[in-house]
């Protein structure tokens, strides 16, 4: 009798652990499906054509690179020339950017403005403090523009932008970031079809939840009245200083909103190992900003709607995506060894869930930037991984590998063969997270490096990017030091 109870206990808790594989499917199909409600449920009408003095800051360590093209943008804006003025914050650089702003000052006098820190490597919030406290001295700025310094800007973003600061309850404004290589390759590519996901279309369903998770580092653009009331700084305590930011400024009651129609265009990492460094800090941000604001999540408020449901749905789905790929591997491989027609039946029905996710969200997300899925729907298709995708098929239609398979190679599986081909399906969402680690190990290996790229389109990105999540975690919670790593950029965005 009390094996009978174990055994059932231990049916329950793995069906459980099954079905938290879900979890992450709901919060995506359910943000989607607040896409086509923003066509209506948007922050355009009350919007209107409003020009006020902006100072972009640029915080810049060695960007000689890319700055001359970022700054020469910025001047060609459709944007009265006498109400824009430009501040970069070099940090202390050691390659030509001070002479590369220099020039652009000469050639812009009292339009592009030069801030030397005697000292750097402090970290891009530090960087970005020197620069605030620069032009809230001065009362000219009404509007500040944060941005990065290969950020390539469209002619009309910026006005695209400001016309939300018409509405006095609006504290910040972000733009859609686009990877904008001139030929970007496979890892850039999946970034841009990434940025559509969780830009383009998340950032337009947090619109219409009233509740905004980040404004993008790269292309913020605040109050000064919001600016003031931070206390004319930014945080420094996090790696995800912007985040923190989005989640301050609407917890005092001031509105966030993202215009996808204000354009901006990055360079993208276009390695593993570089996405990686840069991944593991804004994973490490997340943890920190989630723990900073624990006494926010589902509580909802008059003042703000972070701590909606919907809300606390989108942010969590996310959050424990590498946890629940792995319960899910666990469940079902458990599930096989003891109740394996029961693993079966479970393992097929969720096909329904994961399917209908896969496909909508792919569809929607290439309909939503019709520019980015002609560089990247390769990208988009095996976003989850070429491996997935076989699992997909395999649980949907598993006449194809019992009867059409053996059928062309004349070849049948022993009941060996079908055991371990079972667990590999059963157990793929946790093995291609160990395998985007070999994906990483591989990258630059002499004769094996090669081997990288075809993988990567294996495992998939974004098995790659909870890999890169869970490791993330691990670091915060061994305490691992806080730097802040940037991004190497060479200038190749197409302005």
């Amino acid at each position: 009798m009390t094996g009978d109870l174990l055994h059932d206990a231990l049916v329950v808790l793995l069906v459980a652990c099954v079905m938290a594989g879900v979890f992450p499917a709901i919060g995506g199909l359910y943000q989607y499906a607040l896409l086509p409600v923003h066509a209506w449920r948007n922050h355009l009408g009350e919007a209107a054509p409003y020009l006020p003095n902006v100072a972009v800051l640029i915080p810049a360590w060695n960007e000689g690179a890319v700055l001359h093209a970022s700054i020469e943008r910025l001047m060609r804006l459709q944007y009265p020339p006498e109400r824009l003025r430009v501040y970069v914050i070099d940090d202390a650089s050691t390659d030509d950017t001070p002479d590369v702003v220099r020039a652009e000052a000469e050639r812009y006098p009292g339009r592009v403005i030069h801030l030397r820190r005697a000292q750097g490597g402090q970290g891009k919030a530090h960087t970005l403090n020197h620069g605030i406290r620069e032009v809230l001295a001065d009362d000219w700025m009404q509007a500040l523009l944060i941005t990065d310094a290969d950020v390539i800007f469209r002619p009309d973003a910026l006005r695209r932008m400001t016309r939300h600061l018409a509405d006095p309850t609006i504290g910040a404004v972000t733009a859609y970031i686009r990877e904008g290589s001139r030929r970007p390759g496979g890892v850039a590519r999946y970034i841009g079809y990434e940025y559509v996901t969780a830009q383009a279309c998340a950032r337009r369903a947090q619109n219409v939840i009233g509740a905004l998770a980040c404004l993008a580092g790269g292309a913020q653009l605040h109050t000064r009245t919001n600016l003031e009331a931070l206390g004319g700084r930014i945080d420094t305590t996090t790696l995800a200083e912007d985040t923190v930011t989005t989640f301050l400024t609407q917890l005092d009651g001031r509105r966030v909103v993202f215009d996808g129609s204000a354009v901006v265009l990055a360079e993208e990492p276009d390695s593993v190992r570089a996405l990686w460094k840069q991944r593991a800090r804004w994973g490490r941000g997340n943890v920190q900003v989630t723990k900073r604001f624990r006494k926010v999540w589902f509580r909802p408020s008059r003042t703000h709607r972070l701590g909606s449901f919907g809300f606390g749905l989108v942010w969590f789905s996310t959050y424990v995506l590498p946890f629940t790929l792995i319960l899910s591997s666990v469940g079902l491989v458990g599930l096989h060894l003891v109740e394996p027609a029961l693993a079966g039946r479970l393992f097929g029905n969720l096909w329904w869930v994961g399917i209908a996710a896969y496909v909508y969200l792919t569809v929607t997300a290439l309909l939503v930037d019709l520019e980015t899925a002609r560089r990247s729907w390769l990208e988009g298709l095996t976003f989850p991984g070429l491996g997935a995708l076989v699992l997909i098929v395999a649980a949907g239609f598993p006449q194809f590998w019992e009867v059409v398979v053996p059928g062309w190679f004349g070849l049948r599986l022993s009941p060996d063969g079908r055991e371990a081909w079972l667990l590999l399906l059963y157990s793929w969402p946790a093995v291609s997270m160990v395998m985007a680690r070999v994906v990483r190990a591989l990258e630059g290996r002499r004769a094996v490096g090669w081997l990288s790229r075809p993988l990567l389109y294996v495992v998939g990105y974004g098995p790659l990017l909870c890999a890169i999540t869970l490791d993330a975690y691990v670091q915060e919670w061994r305490g691992a030091a806080m730097v802040w790593e940037k991004t190497v950029k060479t200038g190749k965005v197409a302005a």
